[in-house]
């Protein structure tokens, strides 16, 4: 994997991604929750062509500012550009921007790893 690979994800602003959406709080704008969720589906389609069917990247870290609100039924882009690569550790920077301005910026940590023994690990906890 290598340092500049980039990716994009995309979407229009539904009535299940928003604030309001999260519990009792008459708010009609993008959650933070969703937009992390954008953020790092850019992140996974920066690096999804480079990992073999037996490998899975995971999000581990997400350090973000939710800079600017967006409403309902407007249009928000997200980005992210591989900064860096430590061992299996995958290093992004994150950003969004709404039809009229960034609406986020930070940072996006993923761990790629063993889909067989990832999901062993997650059958074995389930089983208790």
């Amino acid at each position: 994997m290598i340092a500049g690979l980039t990716g994009k994800s995309e979407m229009i602003v539904k009535e299940e991604d928003l604030v309001s959406q999260l519990g009792d709080i008459p708010v009609d704008v993008l959650s933070t929750p969703r937009l992390i969720q954008l953020m790092e589906t850019a992140a996974i389609k920066a690096t999804q062509d480079f990992i073999s069917t037996d490998q899975v990247s995971l999000g581990t870290e997400v350090k973000i500012k939710h800079l600017s609100a967006t409403p309902l039924g407007m249009k928000v882009t997200a980005n992210a550009l591989l900064k860096g690569v430590e061992k299996n550790r995958f290093f992004f920077l994150v950003d969004a921007y709404d039809e009229k301005e960034k609406v986020a910026e930070g940072e996006h940590e993923r761990v790629l790893v063993s889909k067989e023994r990832f999901l062993k690990k997650v059958e074995k906890k389930r089983a208790g």
